[in-house]
Parts: structure tokens; sequence; C-alpha cells
């Protein structure tokens, strides 16, 4: 009986690990698309709002410009509009909240595994990574997929020590 309680209990572990790992890519592949969407908000916007700057300027003076200035009025009134549909604000918004509840699990799971697991019956382990789990898999429901830019950004970060992968140190 000790045997399969050990055995158990290194598999839930591993699990946990897993858990841990996946939430945690989860997380900052969010954070990587919710720092693209900030970007392009800030990058369109400022042009768009520099645009309609400048052509009001030339629409005014009187050095006959008015035509680049009718030209930047119509990009920056296009850049406004992109910027309306694609809505990157609130995906940014979005993303970051995701992000956030990506932790949150990651956090949870590395507690669970270093913490409580170790120590508790399985049954109690097992109802924790049961939680976990479904709380993950609602996360994954709910969340934007991230762009394999974003995807291959958080992969560089993680591996450039951004965060720690987790060893499995159960494995046999």
């Amino acid at each position: 009986m000790d045997g399969d309680d050990s055995t158990q209990r290194r598999a839930l572990l591993r699990e946990l690990a897993e858990v841990e790992n996946r939430t945690m890519w989860s997380a900052q592949g969010q954070f990587e698309q919710a720092k693209g969407w900030q970007r392009l908000n800030l990058w369109l916007g400022s042009l768009a709002a520099g645009s309609a700057a400048i052509s009001g300027a030339l629409v005014l003076a009187s050095s006959g410009l008015d035509l680049l200035g009718g030209v930047l009025a119509l990009f920056a009134a296009a850049g406004g509009a992109v910027l309306t549909v694609v809505n990157a604000s609130q995906r940014a918004t979005v993303a970051t909240a995701a992000a956030n509840a990506y932790l949150e699990l990651q956090n949870a799971a590395r507690r669970a595994r270093l913490v409580d697991t170790p120590w508790m019956n399985v049954e109690d382990g097992r109802a924790i990574l049961q939680g976990l789990t479904e709380r993950m898999d609602e996360q994954n429901r709910s969340a934007e997929p991230i762009s394999p830019r974003a995807y291959r950004k958080a992969g560089r970060n993680i591996k450039a020590g951004g965060q720690t992968v987790i060893v499995d140190e159960t494995a046999d």
C-alpha cells in the first residue's frame, strides 16, 4: 500500500508541475500578446493624432498645402477607424487579465506542489489537482489565442530566465 501511495504521490507531483509549466507559458504568452496590442494602440493612435494635427495646420496655412493637409486628414481618419475596429486597447486589457489569471493558477499549482501535496493524503492532493485543472481549462476556454509571434517571444523570455521552467524532480 505504501508503494502505491508513493507512486500516486509522484504522479500527482508530476501533474502539478505540468499544470505549473502550462500556466507559466500561457501567462507569458498572454503578457507578450498584451504588449503587442499596447504597442499597436500607441503607434496607430500617435500617428493618427499627429496626422490630424499636421493636416489641420496645413489646411489652415495659406501656403497652398491644403491638398497635403487633406491627405493627412484622411490618413488620420483611417488610423482612427482602424483603432476603433481593431480595439487594441481593449484587447490589451483582456490579454493582461488572462495573463494574471494564468499567473494565479501557476502560483496555486506551485504552492500545491511544494507545500501541500507532499504531506497530505493522496485523495486530498487529487482534489486540489482537479480544482486547478478545471480552473485552467476554464481559463483556456475564455482566453483569446495568442499569435505565433507572442508565443516565440514568451519562449525566449522563459528560456532567458524570465521565469523558471519546472524540472520534474520526481521522475524515476
